[in-house]
């Protein structure tokens, strides 16, 4: 590791660029069945700091990969955007709610989505979304919100999920391969894209496994205009918004019922 480090440090100094030593740290991902080893590496003779969890491009990872720390970083923020939004409710219209919801609350969660949307700490956001859906509304803490989101054309949060990661997938397709890719049998899923196996739950739960598992799953009419990254976008948030998911569960259940 030591070496491989060297090399980058290298190529840094044939460009004339440096290393910051004292900003530089390093992140050892682990599983449950998995733990760490103890791993030195070392740059210009100074040990570089292992840490749990690091901030990269305004998203904190860790090395158990299970989001929560980022999650814990945006629900502060979510929270403060519900509180002006209480603040603005009385003096403000909807449609401008809607546009501060947009900038305010939907930027931050939008903001990489694809990684950290299936984690099972996600729910701590679903409740703040539906709180600020209440409050646009002005509805009660009871009342359910599945209408409420249909109403303003908001998706929920695991709707708004499988969307990104969709958009994500039809146009990064060169990172996926088909099954007719792998096997030449004449079945009805040789145009899906291949499944790697894998019983790794942090894998599973990945933007790769998850992104094939949730392409597979949309209707046929949607995955032919997967090559038309617009009119993809139109049909899937059509049914997104007619349907409301509220969990993947709820996603896959749907696409077996209309089977």
């Amino acid at each position: 590791m030591t070496m491989a480090f060297n090399c980058v440090n290298k190529w840094f100094k044939v460009n004339l660029l440096s290393i910051n030593v004292d900003k530089t740290h390093c992140l050892q991902f682990k599983t449950k069945n998995k733990p760490t080893c103890n791993i030195n590496i070392f740059c210009n003779n100074n040990l570089v700091t292992a840490l749990p969890k690091i901030k990269f491009l305004g998203i904190y990872i860790q090395d158990s990969i299970n989001w929560s720390c980022h999650i814990d970083y945006i629900t502060p923020k979510l929270s403060s955007a519900c509180y002006a939004m209480t603040s603005i409710k009385p003096v403000m219209s909807l449609n401008t709610l809607k546009t501060i919801y947009y900038s305010c609350f939907n930027a931050i969660i939008s903001y990489g989505l694809p990684f950290w949307g299936n984690s099972p700490h996600t729910i701590k956001v679903f409740r703040i979304q539906k709180r600020i859906i209440r409050i646009m509304l002005g509805c009660k803490q009871r009342v359910s919100c599945r209408n409420l989101f249909r109403k303003l054309k908001i998706l929920p949060l695991a709707s708004q999920y499988i969307l990104s990661l969709m958009l994500f997938v039809v146009k990064n397709k060169n990172l996926f391969t088909l099954n007719s890719e792998h096997h030449d049998t004449s079945t009805r899923q040789l145009n899906n894209l291949y499944q790697p196996m894998t019983t790794i739950t942090t894998y599973q739960k990945g933007i790769h496994y998850m992104g094939v598992k949730i392409y597979n799953n949309l209707p046929q009419s949607i995955k032919k205009v997967s090559n038309k990254d617009r009119e993809f976008e139109i049909c899937l948030k059509r049914i997104l918004h007619t349907r409301s998911f509220y969990s993947l569960d709820e996603y896959f259940q749907h696409k077996s019922s209309v089977n």
